[in-house]
């Protein structure tokens, strides 16, 4: 598996959990967890997306 495929995988997969943690937050089933959490990966989330798309245009 190429490193592209990795990381565009790895963003795909954090975008998709911080985007499920944040909805059952805010429908109040998941609220023991801290915003921390969410924030990591939502910061997680946006630093593959930056290094998978520096990684695309040196194709």
């Amino acid at each position: 598996m190429p490193l592209t495929q990795k990381f565009a995988y790895l963003f795909s997969s954090t975008l998709g959990l911080s985007i499920l943690i944040y909805l059952l937050r805010g429908f109040g089933i998941v609220t023991f967890l801290p915003g921390s959490i969410l924030l990591g990966l939502m910061v997680l989330a946006i630093a593959t997306f930056f290094i998978y798309s520096v990684l695309i245009t040196k194709r």
